[in-house]
């Protein structure tokens, strides 16, 4: 889709303040179908709220989080086919059922194919029709269900066991390198600092893989796509803010929160003086891996040789936590 900014006007910029109204994101001072100054502030504010980058700017993913923020769960019917439902209503069932113990895999928004087992899953405790549907019986179901019984999410539980079942040292990891790449200058700078992270990882022992090559420029989610057919162990992102944020950005929502990004996103952050903070990225939400994404305005050899050191660094605290007779 094209990008809508200030000063854009017709349908589709009142399709955007339509839901963005809906939200409760006010477009104060703006006729409908005019991007002026209050849609700008309000597509930032509804971008700040959701984990991305605030630029005012409503490109692919900002629209996506405006379509998916429109449901509610037991508005519709949730099912598993392809392209694959994504929503709101998708990670309020996701989280539902991981913190009753259905366990649904990342608490992403996306109904594949963990979703479907849990509900099968939560269907069958229930003595449901097990179809895998999710409406709003399901969902009167949940409700039923006693809040203080919940527990901390199996996604929550399954990423504390990853961090505690680390190896000893970074030898023999897959680490996938991200450079983005949604503009020439960027591609160009990122490239540069994931290139060094990679050679800088493979002295330290680590098995690492860029997720493009130097001349091409796939999207964010085919990417994310092939680190998880990858089956990678790390996924570190190399971005350059838009709306000028540095930071180590580390997967979260309204509805989760990666355990294990935010370990390593601190430390990364550490090293790097920069802040660490929850993002929804599609390079953090889309992986089933550990993920980070470093956002920094201006990319360098330097602050890849960093981020390697840093992440071989995980590992070597993974080791003085365990006991002196590990043959991990």
């Amino acid at each position: 889709m094209r990008l809508y900014h200030r000063g854009d006007r017709g349908e589709a910029v009142r399709d955007v303040q339509s839901r963005l109204r809906a939200l409760g994101f006010g477009i104060e001072g703006d006729r409908l179908g005019v991007f002026g100054d209050g849609t700008e502030h309000a597509v930032a504010a509804f971008q700040s709220a959701r984990g991305l980058p605030a630029d005012g700017i409503v490109g692919p993913d900002t629209w996506r989080a405006l379509v998916d923020a429109s449901h509610r769960l037991g508005d519709r019917l949730l099912y598993h086919r392809v392209p694959m439902l994504r929503g709101d209503d998708v990670a309020e069932l996701q989280a539902r059922l991981n913190s009753l113990g259905f366990d649904t895999g990342k608490v992403d928004g996306i109904f594949g194919p963990d979703t479907l087992a849990g509900v099968i899953d939560f269907q069958q405790n229930r003595g449901l029709a097990e179809d895998g549907i999710a409406g709003p019986i399901i969902a009167g179901e949940l409700r039923l269900v006693d809040t203080t019984a919940r527990k901390h999410g199996r996604e929550a539980v399954r990423e504390r066991q990853w961090l505690s079942s680390l190896p000893r040292s970074i030898a023999g990891q897959r680490i996938y390198l991200d450079p983005e790449c949604r503009t020439a200058d960027e591609a160009e700078a990122t490239w540069v600092a994931a290139s060094q992270a990679r050679s800088a990882i493979g002295l330290l022992g680590g098995d690492s893989l860029l997720s493009r090559s130097i001349d091409t420029s796939p999207q964010a989610r085919l990417r994310a796509q092939r680190a998880n057919r990858l089956n990678v162990d790390l996924v570190v992102g190399f971005f350059v803010p838009s709306d000028r944020v540095e930071g180590v950005f580390y997967f979260e929502s309204a509805h989760s929160r990666s355990e294990a990004g935010k370990v390593i996103a601190e430390i990364l952050a550490e090293r790097l003086a920069i802040p660490a903070a929850g993002r929804s990225m599609p390079m953090l939400k889309d992986t089933r891996s550990p993920a980070v994404v470093v956002s920094m305005r201006s990319m360098s050899r330097r602050a890849g040789t960093i981020v390697a050191h840093a992440v071989a660094s995980l590992y070597e605290m993974s080791a003085e936590r365990q006991p002196s007779g590990s043959n991990r």
